[in-house]
Parts: structure tokens; sequence; C-alpha cells
């Protein structure tokens, strides 16, 4: 029974991280937060602090402080 509830515990993770997805779409939300939750939902690890959501540590940072990596 163990076996099958962790089964369905990641597919319900799974469909979670679509719901995320599908809605960050229709919302136009792609910032860090929205990527942070889909993150999260996508691996296995628990974060004990992940809540509460969404976190606005990064709001009024200056362009250059923040993450650039994905820049061109």
């Amino acid at each position: 029974m163990a076996d099958q509830t962790v089964a369905q515990l990641r597919q319900k993770i799974a469909q979670a991280h679509e719901v995320i997805a599908h809605l960050m779409d229709k919302a136009a939300f792609n910032g860090a937060e929205a990527h942070r939750a889909l993150a999260y939902f996508s691996n296995d690890a628990f974060e004990k602090n992940f809540l509460p959501w969404p976190r606005h540590t990064d709001e009024g940072l200056r362009p250059e402080e923040l993450n650039a990596a994905n820049d061109d």
C-alpha cells in the first residue's frame, strides 16, 4: 500500500506542476516566485520553509542585483 501511496503522491505533484505552469501562462506571471514554485514541485525534496509563498524578497532590487543567468 505504501508504494501505491508514494506513486499517487508523485502523480499529484506532477499534476500540481502542470497546473502552476498553466496558471503562469494564463496570467502572464513569469516571475522568480513562479519559477521557484515550479522548481519546488518538480523535484522530490521537501522544503520545510517553502511557505510563505510568494516571497517578496527580490522586490526593489536593481537589475544588476537580479539573477540574469538566462539573459542573452
